[in-house]
């Protein structure tokens, strides 16, 4: 069974070791204790297996009626059990409490299997982000949608 909740501080490493496998350019650890200490429109949620490992979080900035998903990630292992899905629910009804209008994200060009499931939640094109990739230059996709 898999639990979600709010990240703490407690859970920066583990989170860290997630990004680093999932992204070709990660965050620092830096980044993520900056989000946990200093950063007011931070709001990270985890999922963490029934051993109380964590295989997953999703990072959102609520800023002002608008919600930005900055990082989503999922333990290779688990991945296609509807982990990140959740995680995206999660973070969508968070934004909901919190009175946001909007989210939108970046997502890569290429990486389809995101951006089916960020339409199946309801997300919208909204145009390219060129370049964005810093490893590759590769294209990004905003995609948006309303709350």
């Amino acid at each position: 069974m898999v639990r979600y909740r709010r990240m703490t501080i407690d859970d920066v490493q583990a989170v860290h070791k997630i990004e680093l496998a999932s992204f070709p350019t990660p965050w620092t650890l830096d980044s993520f204790y900056y989000e946990m200490t200093e950063n007011q429109y931070a709001h990270y949620l985890v999922a963490e297996d029934e051993t109380g490992e964590i295989i997953g979080f999703c990072g959102i900035w609520l800023v002002i009626d608008a919600a930005q998903i900055t990082n989503v990630a999922v333990v290779k292992s688990v991945r296609g059990q509807g982990i990140g899905e959740t995680l995206m629910r999660e973070a969508m009804r968070v934004a909901k409490e919190a009175n946001m209008d909007v989210m939108s994200l970046e997502v890569r060009v290429t990486n389809t299997v995101a951006q089916n499931l960020y339409r199946k939640l309801g997300f919208l094109d909204g145009g390219l982000r060129k370049g964005y990739y810093t490893d590759n230059q590769e294209d990004a996709l905003v995609m948006w949608v309303n709350l």
